[in-house]
C-alpha cells in the first residue's frame, strides 16, 4: 500500500520542479492505487502536451512580432499605432521624422494632442465606424510645410475596435509637380 503512493509523492515532486515527463510505473495488481497511477500518468501527458502547444504559440507570436517590427521600420510612409483610448503606441521613424518628435516623447500620449492636424480625419473614422479613412492634410514642423496622405484604419475584431493605424505618405514633391505643371 505504500509503495505505490511514494511513487505518487515522488512523481508530484518532479513535477512541481517542471519535469513533466515523469511517468509512475503502473502495477495491475495494486488495484485502485493502479488507476490513480494511470490517471496521473496521463496528467502529466495532458500537460505535456499543452505546455509544448504553449512554447510553439509563443515562438510563433514572437517570430510575428519580429516580422511587424521589421516591416515598421523599412516602411518608407510614417506609421502610427493609436490604442483604443487615442493614445499613440508605437510608431516607425518615418513618422518621427514627420512629426518631428522622437517615440520616447510621444509614446503614450493622446495622438490629437501631439498632431492635431489630423483631429478631423480622426473624428471622422470614429464617427463613421468604417475600417478606412483616408484624406490629405498640411502638417507644419519646424518651419516646413508638407502636404501628407493620411489614412486612419481600425483594428477591429467581430465585437469591438481595438484601435487604430494612421499611415503617413508625405506627397509634398507630388503636390509641387501638380502645381508646377498646372501653371
Amino acid at each position: 500500500l505504500v509503495a505505490p503512493i511514494r511513487r505518487l509523492m515522488g512523481a508530484a515532486q518532479l513535477v512541481s520542479t517542471g519535469d513533466l515527463h515523469v511517468q509512475v510505473p503502473v502495477k495491475s495488481s495494486e488495484g485502485d492505487l493502479a488507476r490513480l497511477g494511470e490517471t496521473f500518468n496521463m496528467m502529466t501527458s495532458e500537460l505535456r502536451t499543452q505546455r509544448d502547444d504553449l512554447v510553439n504559440a509563443r515562438d510563433v507570436m514572437d517570430s510575428r512580432r519580429r516580422f511587424g517590427e521589421a516591416v515598421l521600420a523599412g516602411a518608407s510612409a510614417g506609421i502610427i499605432g493609436v490604442d483604443q483610448e487615442g493614445k499613440i503606441s508605437i510608431l516607425n521613424r518615418s513618422a518621427e521624422h514627420l512629426i518631428a518628435s522622437p517615440a520616447t516623447d510621444v509614446t503614450g500620449k493622446p495622438l490629437l494632442e501631439v498632431v492635431p492636424e489630423l483631429s478631423e480625419l480622426v473624428e471622422q473614422a470614429l464617427e463613421n465606424g468604417q475600417r478606412l479613412t483616408q484624406g490629405q492634410v498640411t502638417l507644419s514642423r519646424r518651419g516646413r510645410d508638407r502636404n501628407l496622405s493620411v489614412r486612419v484604419t481600425s483594428e477591429q475584431t467581430a465585437d469591438a475596435v481595438h484601435g487604430y493605424v494612421v499611415t503617413l505618405d508625405d506627397i509634398t514633391d507630388l503636390v509641387s509637380a501638380q502645381r508646377t505643371s498646372a501653371w
